[in-house]
């Protein structure tokens, strides 16, 4: 009974962290002194991509009223709350990967892919 007890409350305390955690990152990135207003609308929007699902540069770009993806993979090349915003969460239109952590290396790919697959994202198009 104590071990249930104890897991019990570990998971409560769990959720809370969570839930403070989100408030706090989008608390961070409101305040912060170090970024453009460009970078924050941008951390902003992505910080609405739930775990799980993904949002194209395209998108993102879209729903912040810019018309340049590229624009959005500058500003999440300089992502200074990564992982706390999930610009790994970012994908081309096709699905497939074209860069993480500033790098489009073969390891920095390989991280994204870990990080979506574990959060259960299934990965179609790969570049």
């Amino acid at each position: 009974m104590q071990s249930y007890k104890k897991k019990l409350k570990q998971q409560k305390l769990s959720t809370f962290i969570s839930t403070f955690a989100f408030m706090d990152i989008t608390e961070q990135v409101k305040n912060s002194k170090n970024i453009t207003e460009f970078q924050r609308k941008v951390y902003l929007e992505l910080l609405n991509v739930p775990a799980g699902a993904t949002i194209s540069y395209g998108e993102l770009a879209r729903r912040i009223g810019c018309k340049s993806a590229q624009a959005i993979g500058q500003a999440l090349r300089r992502n200074p709350f990564a992982p706390d915003v999930p610009c790994h969460r970012v994908v081309a239109h096709d699905g497939s990967l074209h860069g993480f952590g500033g790098s489009s290396s073969p390891e920095a790919l390989e991280r994204k892919r870990q990080l979506l697959r574990a959060e259960n994202v299934s990965l179609y198009a790969q570049k």
